[in-house]
Parts: C-alpha cells; sequence; structure tokens
C-alpha cells in the first residue's frame, strides 16, 4: 500500500506542479494589469476588470472543451492508444477556432454594448472600449493554442506545456509594464498597452504550439480528421462535453452576474471585487492544478480497467483537496496585509471594502478547492459530467443569484453583506458533491466499446 501512495503523490506532483505554475502565471498577469493599470488611475483598473469579463466567459468555453478533452484523451491514452487522442484534438478544435471567431466578431465590433451590460457609468465604458478592441485578436489565437496546450498534458507533455504557456504569460507581464507606462523608448498606452501585450503574449503562445505539433510526432493534428465531419469519437465527444459545456455556462455566466450585481453599486465595489478576485485566482492555482491533474490520473486508470486503483486515488484526491483548501484560505488571511500595501492606489473607501472581502475569500477557498478537485476531476473523468450541470444551475441560478440581487436591489443592504451572499456558492454545493461521489457513478471506463 505504501508502495501504491509513492506512485500516485509521484504522478500527481508531476501533473499538478506544472498546472499550478501555468495557473499562477495566468493569475500574475490579471494582478500585473492590475497593480500597474491601479497606479494610472482606479478608472483604469475597473474598466479592465470588467472588459475582462468577455475573456472569463469565453475561457468557460475553453475549459468545457478541455475537460470534455481530457475526458475521452486522459483514459485513450491510458490504453496507449493515439490515432484517438488525435481524433478528439481535432473535434475540439473544431469547436474551439469556431466560438474564438464568434467572441472575437462581438468584442472588436460590439464592445460598447458589452461594457453597458456590467456598468451604468461612462467612464468606466469609454475607458473599456479601446481594450476590448484590441485584446479580441486575441481570442483567435486562444482557439488553437488552449486546446493543444491541453491534449499536450494528456499525452505525457505537461512540463513542456506549462513551459510554453509560462513563456507567454511572462512576455505579457514584460510587455505590460513596457507598453502601459512607455518604457525602452515605447509610447505609454495605458489601457491600450494592457490589451496590447495581451495580443502579443498570445500570439507567441500560438507560434509555439503550432511549432510543437509540426516539429513531434506524439500527437497531432490530422487533416484527415481536422476535415471529416465522420470522426469515430464525435457523438462521445459531444455527449461528455455538453453537460460540461452547460455546467460552465451555467456557473460561470452566474459568476459574471456577480459581477453586473458589484457593478451596479459603484466604481469603489467594482475596484476591491477586481482585486479579490485576482487575490482568490493567485491563491486558487494549486487547487485548480490539483482538479486537472485528478481527471488525468484518474481517467488514465479507468481507462486501463484499474477500477479500484481509480477509487482509491479519488478517496485520496479528496482529503488533498480539503487540506488544500483550508491552507489557501489561511493563506489568503495571512498575504492581506501585503496586498492591502500594494493597493494604495484604490480610494479609502475601496480598500476597506477590500480588507473583508479578503477575509469573506478565505473560507470560499475550502469549498472551491474540494469541488475543483471532486467535479470539474474526478467526476469528469469517469464521464459524469451532468451532475456539475445540475448542481451549478440550482445553486448559482435558484439560490444565489437571486439571493445577491434582492439583497443588493431591493433590501439595499451593505456591498460587503451582498458580497458575502455572492460567495456562498461553493460552500453551499458541498453536502451534494459529497452524497454523489460515495454513489460512485463516475466509476466507470469509457473506452470499453470503442474497440
Amino acid at each position: 500500500m505504501r508502495t501504491e501512495k509513492n506512485v500516485f503523490y509521484k504522478k500527481l506532483i508531476a501533473l499538478v506542479f506544472p498546472v499550478a505554475i501555468q495557473n499562477l502565471m495566468t493569475a500574475l498577469v490579471s494582478a500585473s494589469d492590475a497593480l500597474m493599470l491601479g497606479f494610472l488611475d482606479q478608472t483604469a483598473l475597473s474598466a479592465v476588470s470588467l472588459a475582462t469579463q468577455a475573456q472569463f466567459v469565453l475561457n468557460l468555453f475553453f475549459s468545457a472543451i478541455t475537460i470534455g478533452t481530457t475526458v475521452l484523451a486522459a483514459q485513450y491514452w491510458g490504453k496507449q492508444d493515439r490515432e484517438s487522442v488525435e481524433e478528439v484534438l481535432c473535434i475540439a478544435l473544431k469547436m474551439s477556432i469556431l466560438i474564438s471567431m464568434i467572441f472575437f466578431i462581438a468584442a472588436f465590433f460590439f464592445p460598447r454594448v458589452f461594457m453597458q451590460v456590467f456598468t451604468n457609468e461612462m467612464p468606466l465604458i469609454e475607458a473599456g472600449i479601446p481594450y476590448l478592441r484590441i485584446v479580441s485578436w486575441s481570442y483567435l489565437f486562444m482557439g488553437f493554442s488552449q486546446i493543444y496546450l491541453c491534449i499536450m498534458k494528456n499525452s505525457g507533455r505537461t512540463t513542456k506545456s506549462t513551459i510554453y504557456g509560462s513563456s507567454a504569460l511572462v512576455l505579457n507581464i514584460l510587455l505590460n509594464a513596457i507598453l502601459i507606462f512607455g518604457l525602452s523608448g515605447f509610447p505609454q498606452m495605458g489601457i491600450a498597452g494592457a490589451a496590447l501585450a495581451t495580443t502579443i503574449s498570445r500570439a507567441v503562445e500560438l507560434f509555439l504550439t503550432v511549432f510543437e505539433n509540426v516539429k513531434t510526432g506524439i500527437v497531432r493534428v490530422r487533416l484527415k480528421y481536422f476535415c471529416s465531419d465522420f470522426v469515430r469519437l464525435k457523438r462521445d465527444y459531444y455527449r461528455y462535453t455538453m453537460p460540461v459545456l452547460a455546467n460552465e455556462l451555467v456557473w460561470g455566466c452566474g459568476f459574471t452576474m456577480f459581477s453586473v450585481i458589484m457593478g451596479h453599486l459603484g466604481s469603489d465595489a467594482v475596484a476591491a471585487n477586481s482585486v479579490a478576485n485576482i487575490v482568490k485566482n493567485m491563491i486558487a492555482c494549486v487547487c485548480l492544478g490539483i482538479g486537472t491533474g485528478s481527471g488525468i490520473l484518474v481517467g488514465n486508470e479507468l481507462g486501463i480497467g484499474n477500477l479500484e486503483t481509480a477509487k482509491k486515488y479519488g478517496s485520496l484526491l479528496c482529503k488533498i483537496s480539503l487540506i488544500t483548501g483550508a491552507v489557501s484560505g489561511l493563506f489568503i488571511l495571512l498575504s492581506g496585509p501585503l496586498v492591502l500595501m500594494f493597493t494604495t492606489s484604490l480610494t479609502e473607501q475601496a480598500h476597506a471594502y477590500l480588507q473583508i472581502m479578503l477575509y469573506i475569500c478565505s473560507y470560499y477557498m475550502i469549498g472551491k478547492s474540494i469541488n475543483s478537485t471532486v467535479i470539474a476531476g474526478i467526476f469528469c473523468a469517469g464521464g459524469d459530467t451532468k451532475f456539475g450541470f445540475i448542481c451549478d444551475a440550482v445553486t448559482m441560478w435558484i439560490i444565489i443569484i437571486p439571493l445577491g440581487a434582492f439583497a443588493a436591489f431591493i433590501l439595499h443592504l451593505p456591498v460587503l453583506a451582498v458580497y458575502f451572499l455572492l460567495n456562498l456558492d461553493e460552500l453551499i454545493k458541498l453536502s451534494a458533491v459529497y452524497r454523489h461521489y460515495k454513489q460512485y457513478k463516475w466509476v466507470k471506463n469509457l473506452t470499453t466499446n470503442q474497440q
């Protein structure tokens, strides 16, 4: 048993560490945007925070597509069936490229309409329009790169995937400083500079993934699969991806509604909420890494028929996620003074909001860690993708959003009371998630009927 656990931990660390690093780099980009734009003024910070909700929603689609990809790719890679993995890759790419084109058109041609959804304050709307028009080009690049990076993680190239993704993100941070403030002889571009930095870095990421696809013979984009409508695994892919997509949209659009509610409570609330979300995303990188690793680890074992081993892995991962969530929450509390020290550009009111919001974020992390591991990782690994959709539909749209909107616009409760209510979603789900986990409906080999 000791040897089996050692093997498990070795596999988990090999997966989680690179993914956590990449998640951290992504969060650091948002943090650098906020920190650098915060030096300009609070309006710039708030406007970009609202404008990036377009990419947040786009990332929901990418997240659903990559989870659906992992469901099948992890199991087929566990069986060393490379041909099936390449089929899954092409199915995912066709979907992601189409979606990224739709988001590009919306953000480039209708940025004002988008900003008006989130706020009625004209300075924020006007500041967000140029950002959206420039950054929309990056959506096209992500349509290929994000899916290919996912397939690299599922085909034994997790470290290389992290290097590619992190290199682009480091470039993004460097370009942020140069273009926002006009360093090294470049003009000072402010918000437009942040958008251009993101677009250039995503272009570099696209180049690296295309280069990897051409150079390596491990898993490639094959034209015979990409151009064919009769791919063998299409039905299975959509069967497992559509519930995940519905789940991501239900949760993500609900989360976006949080920004809508906070966005109508004033610019101070928007600014404080923006910084609090960045802190949450930075601290959650390990939690999300465990969730990604869970899907691959459990999926590999299910794919080769080791169902009992998959159950043992699931049990260990649940315990690890609980500990990780508690540690992450504690870390938010300990990092609070440092965060407040670097946000001196906020107004006194926004600063006061942020201080309490960080305390609220600490309890949120426990539920976030467990649910990311169990719902998005363990359940999806065995094709149990419908539960998350039902769970989030009830939690977000029947409980949390009506409660938050009622508290904000009918009862006119204080900003922090509304924020507290909006952050209850992850904790409310825990009992239902635990009950469903113990039913073990996720312990399935999805590759059985494909041979």
